[in-house]
């Protein structure tokens, strides 16, 4: 049977079991939503800016695992879905991205809306593709789902000319695909593995320090076994938080430039760190000359790419998180063997000193609302169970401090890039996965204006997200940031034109409330998550000077911590 380049797309998109396409039409790509227009199995999500179908997409696929998919046209269609690209890239987020282009005729010609899409975007996929010819769609689109979902994940773009969808051939979709340069490891070396134990059972001052590669390999579980059978302490990154439950008391909390005193502390005179799925990025290590002076590192990734790129390890593991883990459990159980149990009493007392500083205190008096008590009253209310989205600034340094995430893929943000304007796409993603769900986004004043647009299509789709809005009229990181090393010139840092949020969200058909007192602040909450069907802007006006602490300034070590 012969189909359209337009009917062979769709019939990929339904083999590869594929609920949501978030997008935006073009006329590069009208062929393929006539496709679309004509089946129910693939339904797509209408965004109002191709930025935030990417961000859709994105949060559809750390929320559940399976890969997200955007469709976007050409030209400023493609352009527009960069940052969302970019975004999935640096955190490793499975998407494949299919952006319309001019017919083959017409490339590099500097034909209406054309851009070059694969050059464009090279710098920031695993991997792209501009498919010339019919014939070799099918077996493209698969080799992007396995590209993308395998190994280190990442989104992978498919470039389709318009001519290409038109055109007709034979439609076989492979089952399977192999390539000779693509081969990702799964397991890791046995004697590297059994090395990697016998140097925690020796250590004195061990650690897990764990990243976003726990929740994309789904090794939270194994995670959390080997922790509780060791009885070492643990920290996550931003990316990692949900991996270990931080109810758990071997939780340390996060670390890094905004993490707490006691995993910091832990980090930097430990004398056996174990990294698992994590990569040792500058907002972690602080300044890499200073970090873990002591350690011997065991560093665990199913990258081999992101082994000794910052920081030289000792004993390096390439596998995929969860496998790793078991194998290490395995180990364990073969040939027992428990840590020096004197030490290990010595380095939780130690531990537990640092614990006593009791970094995240914050000043609970005056009649200013602090934005730490509305994220903990946030966790109160939904009984730590929701999925939160943030948006990237001081909003997000305090949803990923003060909601305790015990579950693995309830933490939605951007982490490697950093992006403003994320936490409402991606939450709308979210909540297509997961409808019966809870699903906040946490946010600020300027972040949400980024894609503020998207309150349309949360109408369309009746999407009744609980979207947090943390107003202190600054655009606050920014602005702490001149306080404490630009000498208080706030440049730039002030929003003198906020539009009244509650009008606004009103007038895109929700429920808008404003929240000035520290006493209304539960019960707006409260009465936010009883409206089922309702997306409720709640915008909470806080303290305006509130910062972020600890904090770790730039080319400081891990032990160089401002405190309060």
């Amino acid at each position: 049977m012969e189909l359209t380049g337009a009917e062979i797309l769709v019939r990929c998109l339904k083999e590869e079991g594929v609920e949501y396409v978030f997008g935006y039409p073009g006329g590069a790509v009208l062929h393929i939503y006539d496709e679309i227009f004509k089946q129910k199995d693939v339904q797509h999500i209408l965004v109002r800016h191709e930025q935030a179908a990417t961000h859709a997409a994105d949060g559809y696929a750390r929320s559940t695992g399976k890969p997200g998919v955007c469709l976007v046209t050409s030209g400023p269609g493609a352009t527009n879905a960069v940052t969302g690209i970019a975004t999935a890239y640096m955190d490793s987020i499975p998407m494949v991205v299919f952006t319309g282009q001019v017919p083959t005729s017409l490339i590099g010609n500097d034909a209406f809306q054309e851009v070059d899409a694969v050059g464009i975007t090279r710098p920031c996929v695993k991997h792209n593709f501009l498919v010339k010819d019919v014939s070799k769609l099918a077996e493209t689109i698969k080799k992007a789902f396995f590209i993308a979902t395998t190994g280190r994940p990442g989104p992978v773009v498919i470039d389709v000319p318009k001519d290409v969808t038109a055109q007709r051939t034979r439609f076989r979709y492979p089952k399977s695909v192999k390539m000779r340069s693509y081969n990702p490891t799964v397991k890791g070396n046995p004697r590297q593995v059994k090395k990697a134990v016998e140097l925690m059972l020796k250590a004195k001052r061990p650690i897990f320090y764990t990243g976003g590669g726990v929740i994309l390999g789904d090794g939270a579980a194994a995670l959390t076994q080997l922790a509780r059978q060791l009885g070492f302490p643990v920290t996550n990154t931003l990316m990692g938080l949900g991996g270990y439950p931080s109810s758990d008391p071997q939780y340390l909390g996060m670390l890094g430039m905004h993490g707490t005193y006691e995993a910091n502390m832990a980090m930097h005179h430990c004398d056996a760190l174990i990294a698992i799925g994590a990569r040792f990025d500058d907002r972690v290590t602080g300044n890499v000359q200073k970090f873990c002076p002591t350690a011997e590192i065991v560093h665990v990734d199913v990258d081999p790419a992101s082994i000794s790129k910052n920081v030289k390890v000792d004993v390096p593991i390439v596998g995929e998180v969860d496998s790793v883990l078991k194998q290490m459990l395995a180990v364990l159980e073969e040939h027992g063997g428990q840590p020096d149990a004197k030490a290990m009493e010595e380095w939780w007392t130690r531990i537990n000193e640092w614990r006593g500083r009791d970094c995240l205190a914050y000043d609970r008096s005056g009649d200013a609302i602090k934005p730490q008590y509305v994220v903990e009253t946030l966790h109160k209310v939904t009984k730590g169970d929701a999925y939160v989205c943030s948006d990237v600034g001081q909003h997000q340094m305090f949803a990923a401090q003060f909601y305790g995430f015990d579950k693995p893929r309830r933490w939605i943000n951007s982490g490697g890039l950093g992006t403003m304007g994320f936490g409402l796409p991606a939450a709308m993603g979210v909540k297509f996965a997961h409808p019966k769900e809870t699903v906040c986004c946490i946010t600020g004043e300027g972040s949400i204006q980024m894609n503020i647009q998207e309150l349309s299509t949360c109408l369309q789709y009746g999407l009744p997200i609980k979207v947090v809005n943390l107003n202190n009229r600054f655009l606050g990181m920014v602005r702490q940031w001149q306080e404490l090393f630009y000498e208080g010139r706030y440049s730039m840092s002030y929003m003198e034109s906020l539009p009244d949020f509650v009008k606004l969200a009103e007038s895109y058909g929700h429920v808008g409330m404003q929240i000035t007192d520290p006493k209304d602040v539960e019960g707006a909450l409260e009465e936010a998550m009883k409206l089922k069907d309702r997306l409720v802007f709640m915008d909470f006006l806080t303290d305006r000077e509130e910062n972020v602490y600890p904090m770790i300034p730039a080319g400081a070590g891990l032990n160089e911590m401002i405190l309060i």
